[in-house]
């Protein structure tokens, strides 16, 4: 998933699509094969954990903001780690991923990959 503008790949592969979303005010168009209901539904829950970490750091800084947000997010990815099994697991890392894409669009820089 990346952050640019829409395309399709060559025949025989997935086509890419744009998704818009809206991340503490800032449009997004997300180019991405997943499910876009899954990319808005990640984009949401970004928009959330940032304005409840920004309410609560007092902080305005968009990269101390995007980086306590994306804590915030992968300590519950740990603990779904730990409660589900590899099934679930799957499902997890793609919302994961698709956070981290609105993330690094947020703060401008790509993150370490996700294990």
């Amino acid at each position: 998933m990346s952050c640019e503008s829409q395309g399709v790949k060559e025949s025989g592969q997935a086509s890419h699509q744009t998704v818009p979303v809206q991340v503490q005010g800032q449009q997004y168009r997300i180019r991405t094969e997943a499910d876009p209901d899954t990319v808005k539904r990640a984009a949401t829950l970004l928009d959330e954990t940032m304005g409840r970490v920004r309410s609560r750091a007092g902080t305005v800084d968009s990269r101390d903001i995007a980086v306590l947000a994306g804590l915030n997010i992968a300590n519950s990815l740990v603990s779904l780690r730990e409660q589900s099994g590899a099934g679930s697991l799957r499902a997890v890392r793609g919302r994961v991923e698709a956070l981290v894409s609105l993330v690094e669009g947020v703060v401008g820089e790509p993150p370490a990959s996700i294990s």
